[in-house]
């Protein structure tokens, strides 16, 4: 059978998914069809239920529960991960909520903790994640910044106003919930459970040949220097990736509880495979 699954270029992503797609390991009979975008058309091609398959930011789930149910393998939780707002220059006189912001989409998981921390700022601009860096420096504002531009921000002179994923952490005790792994509710549980396993043999393949680079992540990394993917790879791929476990479905818990009081939309109770 053959499921089409959507994820981005990003290297944590195709460090999780290359033996999946390639035919690296035994996908059981299950021929994936593969697309690749950024994070914020995956969120909005998984409310249009684009994918069988699909990333998406946490920040969107609510909108998109009745279709899709999360996976418990495929995520990007943890610690010191979340997004970053930035400047062109510190200024203590700067007010937050009177700058135009840069975001990397209205439905991330970006957008929704800077919401939290400045819910004043109603100035935002959404633009792709690898565009907010040059919306930045060419003075135009400020801007949450999140993936590879985390480790390449502070190289080009902009500086850090917070970070936001840190406030999170500490105002909640539970890791960042960023990214998962989505499958169609159309599907029997059996299939959830398999695709979701499939996932994990792909990333424990990945890891086999660590910190050798797949040919399939230098080719999606958008010019950046292998030091900086492997960083990339390091800080997004973990045991939250493996397995969401008890403390990474509590954390992804609370980020739609907090989620669901804000815009009304209510999940349905059993949005984790069991």
């Amino acid at each position: 059978m053959k499921l089409t699954i959507g994820f981005s270029p990003c290297p944590n992503d195709t460090f999780i998914f290359d033996a999946l797609i390639n035919n690296k390991i035994d996908t059981e009979g299950i021929e994936f069809v593969a697309l690749l975008e950024d994070v914020e058309t995956l969120n909005q091609q998984a409310i249009e239920s684009t994918y069988d398959v699909s990333k998406i930011s946490y920040g969107v789930y609510n909108s998109i529960a009745e279709n899709y149910i999360i996976l418990n393998s495929g995520s990007a939780l943890g610690t010191g991960v979340g997004p970053l707002l930035i400047a062109k220059e510190l200024d203590s006189s700067l007010k937050v909520e009177n700058q135009i912001i840069a975001l990397p989409g209205k439905n991330t998981t970006a957008n929704f903790l800077f919401s939290i921390e400045y819910p004043m700022a109603h100035n935002k601009k959404y633009l792709r994640y690898d565009e907010i860096e040059k919306f930045v420096l060419d003075g135009h504002g400020l801007g949450v910044i999140i993936h590879e531009n985390r480790f390449t921000y502070q190289e080009k002179g902009l500086k850090k106003i917070i970070d936001l994923g840190e406030v999170w952490e500490e105002k909640n005790a539970v890791p960042i919930p960023l990214g998962g792994i989505v499958m169609h509710r159309k599907f029997e549980k059996e299939l959830h459970k398999k695709v979701e396993q499939l996932i994990q043999k792909s990333i424990a393949y990945s890891y086999s040949t660590y910190p050798i680079l797949a040919e399939f992540v230098k080719e999606n990394s958008q010019e950046m220097s292998e030091d900086v993917m492997r960083k990339h790879i390091d800080l997004y791929v973990n045991e939250y990736s493996l397995s969401l476990g008890e403390q990474g479905k509590f954390a992804v818990n609370k980020m739609l509880n907090f989620l669901s009081a804000d815009n009304q939309h209510k999940t349905k109770p059993s949005f984790f495979t069991e």
